[in-house]
């Protein structure tokens, strides 16, 4: 399989657009149907470096009924709407491929409960991931799901993509704590789904369908999260290794010992080189490196847990492991690894973005594949990520577009080799726009055509973030 070049997609009508925005601004506020050049632009692009699409134009709604307004009022002029957020995704999901009307649902971004007694909170979808662990955890609870841009990112784009994070491990993502939904379907219908109690199974789990939906099926205006105890005490250490393989096989050492830290995050000898001196100094000689991150109530068990895994690692080569001794020395530890993507541009001009899973056991074996892979391309491959769970963020670092046929060989090649193994070719990006051409690589015909019969049932005029998820047709 080969991936064709990059498509252009038929744009709407201008006529349909101006039409739909007329209307739109009768029935909204001033200043919430935007269509000036630079916002246009703002709302073009996300962070998976796959593509340009401006939107005709922004929307920018305040409460569930303005969303439903905008879906209907898009739909009765034929106009494709694509919700977005902070535009934070990897995959591209969030971009208007055919322009139309951007839903930016960030203006909805209220907590408006936590219950410490029920263990829920209750969330608009534009509430920034970072605020809502802050509120929760001065209340002595825990929203564990954590994905890297939590200081920006927002929930409704987690439960759109499923995220998740280093915390996954232990905790599980996005999908394990959303309980209920107030859900604007692509007809601008509100339905209400889920619960507020823990346990509940009535009816078909459309929670469970809607979390990792990618904006196709609809979106969420209101969301119920369901919260646990904040563990009284969280312990970060620094695992030194060698080389990336010394610290693969150390990961794989440590949960076949039956260990479960509540974070193993993988730094390898590019990522370590690009964040090395930017606010943290790994030690000389330090080839590759694991964030080890370990909670609980009892300090005198966390520390025989660390000690514990310090010592398989050192027998699979490990020369030390740095304790932080407090909650400044911890935050630059997990600064330095959120530094990762971004400090990797400066090795490189571009780079693409992929997050593979494999077995866990398996991760050293995919580890040593991509790197001969990049060797004998020429490209610079960068592997990092949760490696607890086998979810790696495998980087392609290139110059420019010259070289960029080279990054779609090893794009391909690295996910064969990845459904290979056993895995998936994303763990928690999503398949978006960037990857919807290699779905059929893990996912059999019928399958994709059963999720495109979901989709049409749900959305039957196709405008609602159109060209998402499944592959062309006649590439299926």
């Amino acid at each position: 399989m080969s991936m064709p070049a990059a498509r252009v997609f038929p744009r709407v009508e201008p006529e349909r657009v101006e039409r739909a925005c007329e209307e739109l601004r009768r029935l909204l506020s001033p200043g919430q149907v935007r269509r000036e050049e630079d916002t246009l632009a703002a709302y073009a692009r996300d962070e998976s470096d796959s593509g340009v699409y401006p939107p005709d134009a922004v929307v920018f709604p305040e409460n569930t009924d303005q969303v439903s307004t905008v879906f209907k009022v898009c739909a009765a002029h034929g106009v494709p709407f694509t919700p977005c957020g902070a535009r934070s995704g990897k995959s591209g999901g969030s971009l208007p491929l055919k322009g139309g009307v951007a839903v930016s649902l960030e203006r909805m971004n209220r907590i408006r409960s936590i219950s410490a007694e029920d263990l829920t909170a209750v969330v608009e979808p534009g509430v920034v991931t970072g605020d809502l662990m802050k509120a929760v955890e001065a209340a002595g609870l825990f929203y564990p799901p954590d994905p890297n841009s939590w200081e920006w990112c927002t929930l409704g784009g987690n439960v759109a993509e499923n995220a998740g994070g280093p915390r996954a491990l232990k905790y599980g993502v996005t999908r394990d704590y959303v309980i209920g939904l107030e859900w604007v379907l692509p007809d601008g219908e509100v339905v209400h789904v889920g619960r507020r109690t823990i346990k509940g199974v009535a009816g078909y789990d459309l929670v469970g369908l809607f979390v990792g939906s990618e904006g196709t099926l609809g979106v969420a205006t209101e969301i119920t999260l369901q919260l646990i105890p904040l563990p009284r005490k969280v312990m970060t250490a620094l695992v030194v290794f060698p080389s990336v393989l010394h610290a693969a096989r150390g990961v794989s050492a440590v949960l076949a010992a039956g260990i479960l830290p509540r974070c193993l995050e993988l730094i390898d000898d590019v990522a370590l080189r690009a964040v090395d001196g930017r606010g943290f100094h790994f030690p000389p000689g330090a080839g590759s490196a694991v964030i080890v991150e370990v909670d609980g109530n009892q300090e005198e068990g966390l520390l025989a847990e660390l000690a514990e895994l310090a010592e398989l690692c050192e027998r699979h080569g490990a020369t030390q492991t740095l304790v932080a001794q407090d909650e400044a020395q911890r935050e630059k530890l997990w600064a330095a690894r959120r530094s990762i993507s971004p400090a990797l541009r400066a090795l490189k001009p571009h780079k693409i973005s992929e997050d593979i899973v494999v077995p866990r056991s398996r991760i050293p074996e995919i580890i040593e594949r991509l790197k001969a892979m990049g060797a004998e391309l020429g490209l610079t491959v960068a592997t990092y990520g949760h490696a607890g769970d086998g979810n790696l963020h495998a980087n392609i670092l290139y110059e420019g577009p010259h070289q960029r046929p080279l990054v779609e060989e090893a794009l391909r090649r690295m996910l064969v080799m990845t459904v290979e193994l056993g895995g998936t070719i994303t763990g928690e990006h999503g398949v978006g726009h960037a990857k919807r051409e290699y779905l059929s690589l893990e996912q059999q015909p019928a399958l994709i055509a059963l999720q495109r019969r979901l989709k049409d049932f749900f959305d039957p005029s196709g405008l609602l973030n159109p060209e998402k998820i499944f592959p062309a047709p006649g590439r299926s």
